[in-house]
C-alpha cells in the first residue's frame, strides 16, 4: 500500500475504529437508494463488503442483472473501504472503471473492496464482484478524494 498517512483523521482502529465502521454501515443502510436495492454492508479497516440479493427488478431485457447493479456494488465496496480510513470527512468517487466478466440472474452478489494506495488527498481502491458460488463476475477500480463534507448525524453518520 502507498503512504500510511492521509488527510483527515485516520487510524485508531481499536474500539473507536469499530464504532466508526458501524456508523458508516448505519449511514449506508439509511440512504434512500438502499431502500430499493436492500444491500448489506460490512466495513473493516481499509476493506468493505457489499452484498445485494439479485431480483428480477434489476434485470435488463435479456433476463440478467443490469450493469448498473454491478457498478453500484463495486463502487460502494471500494468507496467504503476508503471511507473506513477517514474519521472526520466523507470521500467522494472521482473515477471508477468496471470490467463485466459474466452475467448473473440469481442468488446474491458480493463485492469486496480494498484500498490499494493512499496519499495525502488521493486514494485508490479495487473491488471484485462474485456470485453466490464465489465465481468472479466483475471487477473495478477507482480513485477517491477527500471532500469537505463532514461525517455528521445529519447525513446518517450516527
Amino acid at each position: 500500500m502507498g503512504k500510511t498517512k492521509g488527510a483527515g483523521k485516520e487510524g485508531s482502529f481499536g474500539m473507536a475504529g469499530q464504532e466508526h465502521f458501524r456508523k458508516l454501515e448505519r449511514m449506508y443502510h439509511s440512504a434512500p437508494i438502499n431502500q430499493f436495492f436492500a444491500p448489506k454492508l460490512v466495513v473493516s479497516e481499509a476493506r468493505a463488503e457489499v452484498a445485494i440479493p439479485v431480483r428480477q427488478e434489476f434485470f435488463h431485457a435479456a433476463h440478467a442483472l443490469h450493469g448498473s447493479v454491478y457498478f453500484k456494488a463495486l463502487d460502494d465496496a471500494a468507496f467504503f473501504a476508503v471511507n473506513s480510513l477517514l474519521q472526520d470527512r466523507f470521500a467522494l468517487t472521482v473515477t471508477f472503471n468496471i470490467y463485466l466478466v459474466r452475467p448473473v440472474s440469481e442468488g446474491t452478489i458480493l463485492a469486496t473492496g480494498r484500498v490499494v494506495h493512499r496519499s495525502k488527498r488521493l486514494y485508490v481502491a479495487e473491488s471484485v464482484l462474485a456470485d453466490s458460488a464465489g465465481v468472479e463476475i466483475a471487477r473495478g477500480s477507482g480513485t477517491f478524494m477527500i471532500s469537505s463534507i463532514a461525517l455528521t448525524p445529519e447525513i446518517g453518520y450516527a
